[in-house]
């Protein structure tokens, strides 16, 4: 077993650049999640750390339920063209 593998039982630390990365955001962001208390993590000294089974954890709360991003795609019932009857396209050229 090499040195950045946890024994049985011991946590797997991570840094905040590793985090970061596993995440796909930036340290900044990351930052502000642990500022939050979105995400917990561990100063050691002047080192920031978070335990690798807590940063899934959060990774597994953030999902996203099935149709719960309605809101981002749905039209909306009426057009700001067909309000003032003006029509959009080829056949605004007849008029």
């Amino acid at each position: 077993m090499s040195q950045s593998e946890p024994s049985q039982g011991e946590p797997e630390w991570l840094s905040t650049k590793e985090t970061a990365r596993r995440l796909g955001i930036t340290t900044r962001t990351l930052y502000r999640l642990i500022d939050e208390g979105q995400l917990p993590a561990y100063k050691f000294g002047r080192v920031i750390r978070l335990k690798a089974d807590e940063v899934e954890a959060f990774v597994n709360a953030a999902r996203i339920t099935p149709g719960e991003l309605g809101h981002l795609y749905t039209e909306p019932t009426s057009h700001a063209g067909q309000q003032t009857g003006q029509t959009a396209g080829p056949a605004s050229a007849r008029d």
